[in-house]
């Protein structure tokens, strides 16, 4: 059961999480307490051992306005950078928690996200968006520098030259635009939103979940590496991913010319590991 007061909703539904910014009045800005649900949303998720995907999407017509500039100014009206330390804390959490999970993460972009709300979706490992919305960097434009990984995630995405003109321009991005520079991948018609975020969500958690898992931590923590360094890390990941569970069944599957199961090859190791002493 829901609250009415909570400003994050969470529901599950054949294996898939959903994580709903629930502030439709203020177009799903982002105060302290929002931010501390998200991140407990976001641990849960994690650690559920029947969670295989999760979906990140909003209530209304906005996906997210960014941080809340009205709670901002009046927690701390001459200082009001100390409202942004303590809101960043968590949400940055929030966002290093999304990078580094095991999981994958979908955001499902139904309504326009800027600032903040714009870098959170960016944030997520897969982001669908509707044909009738657009992305909004926006901070600079407010007089404030770029939270939330938005730099760290930008230039990755599109390149240092492409994140830069993004930062200094401050030009709203519509969805096709998005799709083109790579900040998406996949636009859908705004009716079809929900159908075909579960259907990709779907897809997901069908796929061997703790492969993608290691296959997003090489991805994440190739920047910082030699190549031979990360030569190195893909042989250790990939002897580990063929010993495990959804390994011997990709691999057993592909032999005996039929689909796997990967959710029942987790899931049987699962219940091994429970019954063990």
């Amino acid at each position: 059961m829901h609250n009415v007061h909570d400003k994050i909703l969470f529901s599950v539904c054949d294996s898939v999480a959903t994580i709903t910014l629930n502030r439709p009045d203020i177009l799903n800005a982002i105060d302290l307490e929002m931010a501390e649900q998200l991140k407990q949303r976001l641990r849960a998720a994690e650690q559920a051992a029947d969670i295989r995907a999760l979906v990140v999407t909003s209530a209304g017509q906005a996906f997210c306005a960014g941080g809340d500039l009205r709670f901002a100014m009046a927690a701390n009206p001459d200082t009001p950078g100390n409202s942004f330390l303590a809101l960043t804390e968590i949400l940055h959490a929030c966002i290093a928690q999304i990078r580094t999970m095991p999981k994958p993460v979908i955001a499902a972009i139904n309504g326009a996200a800027a600032g903040a709300g714009s870098f959170l979706a960016l944030a997520c490992d897969l982001r669908i968006m509707a044909d009738d919305t657009y992305l909004k960097q926006s901070n600079t434009s407010h007089g404030l520098s770029i939270p939330a990984g938005g730099t760290f995630t930008l230039p990755r995405l599109v390149g240092l030259a492409r994140a830069l003109e993004i930062a200094m321009l401050d030009e709203p991005i519509f969805a096709m635009r998005a799709l083109e520079l790579g900040l998406v991948t996949r636009v859908v018609p705004a009716t079809q939103m929900g159908a075909e975020t579960q259907q990709l969500a779907s897809r997901v958690a069908r796929m061997p979940m703790d492969i993608l898992g290691r296959v997003k931590h090489l991805m994440n923590t190739s920047w910082d590496s030699s190549l031979e360094e990360h030569l190195e890390r893909e042989r250790g990941q990939i002897a580990a991913s063929a010993n495990s569970a959804e390994g011997r069944e990709g691999v057993h599957a592909f032999l005996e010319k039929r689909q796997p199961d990967f959710i029942n090859a987790a899931l049987a190791l699962t219940q091994t590991s429970d019954t063990s002493i």
